[in-house]
């Protein structure tokens, strides 16, 4: 039953989708699109809700038939993806040839599109080298099919990478070169790049910054801080954006490429699963991210107009939690659709929620919750660690936003998140004996115990962080 209402609610996104959407005046900016969700968004109702906050550029990390439709004749100008379990693939150039002409020729002129991401972050060091000699080939393969499929003029083939991939010994952006290990890698991948009119792209996080170091200075995380660091010639920086933005274009100067165009690929903040990550914050960062971006200010080394997309669209409640459990929190809109935080991506300050998506719906309002009457209680951490295995315990964590959750309404929280990722299923709600469906919100101190919406995607596999299951279970009888 769950499947055929998720199949006519899709059926009836899809009618509604041909009556014409008011669209906003378009913002520079740009946004990331992900796929890691348990229940999808529509994509022609995601559509509607960039057209309607004027957001002209979206950013995937596939090729997904699904949004990619919504996206024909949208006027909204798309980067593709191909992930990196495909980059061994595309070292065959006829297979190359064959993306190529199933995911940009296919669709002709009634897809914008601008570029082909070739993997995602593939030297990331956690990656310990996995994609090293299979990038780079990837790349060039990439790029001669779109040449000879008569695209390669104005689609162009780029490869993602996190800040990673370059240093600074001294920590000084005039210092900034490539990562030893990749050095000749990056200096050859570079000028292809150069070469063939591609730019560099790269993810800056100043949250990762802050997370990785309890030294690292809180206000220059922010772009209205009061910290200061001084390079050479005279030059101050006043927040780590624009530091590690001048690390990669002197690294780029010191590979031979001191003109190649950089556009940040990610750039954004998380609003739960740590400390740190909180709607204030975010909002905070991305109130001077944009402003900044509206001045066309640039950076001291390279002054100008700056390309960005914001990290991310969605909460993805099935990404990888290995780096944290703010890994499913980066969304500037909720699970749902709607806004978070009031923002003005134009970037004057004239911050309002931004609109959501339209024509939503959910499951029934009902949770499931802890038995608190359950004779047998023996079997509770082992269903607990099973419901945040499977389901999304992220939000209990120390200084998250249900963090202040009593022992009862902890458990409770996990096994819903489970109940809802499984569509409400009555099976999902058992837990030995020690759970109970109830109509009663849930929700208690804040934490609001969500119901998830109907969805015409399928279920992607859970991305679990090594040990986090258990290390959830424990922490809610700490």
């Amino acid at each position: 039953m769950a499947r055929l209402l998720r199949l006519l609610a899709g059926t009836a996104a899809l009618l509604l989708a041909a009556s014409p959407a008011m669209a906003a005046d378009p913002v520079e900016v740009g946004v990331n699109w992900g796929s890691q969700l348990s229940h999808p968004l529509m994509p022609t109702s995601v559509v509607k809700m960039l057209k309607a906050n004027g957001i002209s550029r979206v950013k995937m990390f596939d090729a997904d038939p699904w949004p990619v439709g919504a996206l024909l004749e949208s006027g909204i100008e798309v980067m593709l993806g191909i992930p990196n379990d495909m980059l061994e693939t595309m070292n065959s150039y006829g297979n190359a040839q064959d993306w190529v002409k199933e995911n940009v020729t296919a669709y002709g002129d009634k897809l914008k599109l601008k570029y082909v991401a070739v993997g995602n972050e593939p030297f990331l060091k956690a990656y310990n080298g996995s994609f090293m000699k299979t990038t780079y080939p990837a790349l060039k393969n990439v790029q001669k099919a779109l040449d000879e499929a008569g695209v390669g003029s104005k689609v162009k083939a780029v490869v993602p990478l996190n800040a990673d991939v370059y240093v600074s010994p001294d920590d000084k952006p005039s210092s900034g070169a490539f990562r030893p290990d990749i050095n000749d890698l990056m200096t050859d991948m570079v000028k292809f790049l150069h070469d063939h009119g591609a730019p560099f792209v790269v993810n800056i996080y100043p949250f990762l910054s802050l997370y990785q170091s309890d030294d690292f200075p809180f206000e220059f995380a922010f772009f209205d801080g009061g910290k200061n660091i001084q390079d050479k010639g005279g030059i101050s920086y006043s927040n780590v954006f624009d530091a590690n933005y001048d690390t990669l274009v002197n690294a780029l100067k010191k590979a031979g490429v001191p003109s190649l165009e950089v556009i940040v690929g990610e750039a954004g903040w998380p609003t739960d699963g740590n400390k740190n990550a909180n709607l204030k914050l975010a909002q905070r960062f991305y109130d001077g991210l944009l402003e900044k971006l509206s001045k066309n200010e640039g950076t001291p080394v390279r002054p100008g107009k700056m390309e960005v997309y914001l990290f991310g669209l969605f909460d993805e409640d099935m990404k990888s939690i290995a780096p944290g459990n703010f890994e499913r929190h980066w969304g500037i809109f909720t699970y749902d659709g709607k806004p978070k935080f009031p923002m003005d991506l134009t970037g004057q300050g004239h911050d309002k929620l931004l609109s959501p998506v339209p024509d939503v719906e959910y499951l029934p309002h009902q949770w499931c919750v802890f038995d608190d009457g359950a004779k047998d209680k023996s079997k509770l951490p082992g269903n607990i660690q099973y419901a945040c295995a499977s389901g999304d315990c992220t939000a209990l964590g120390y200084g998250c936003s249900c963090n202040g959750l009593d022992e009862k309404s902890n458990i409770s929280y996990a096994f819903n998140m489970y109940f809802q990722m499984q569509d409400q299923d009555v099976r999902a709600c058992d837990f030995d004996g020690l759970a109970k469906i109830t109509d009663k919100n849930a929700s208690a101190r804040g934490c609001l115990f969500p119901i998830q919406v109907l969805s015409a995607g399928g279920r992607p596999t859970p991305g679990l962080g090594w040990a986090a299951p258990l290390a959830l279970a424990v922490m809610l009888f700490v």
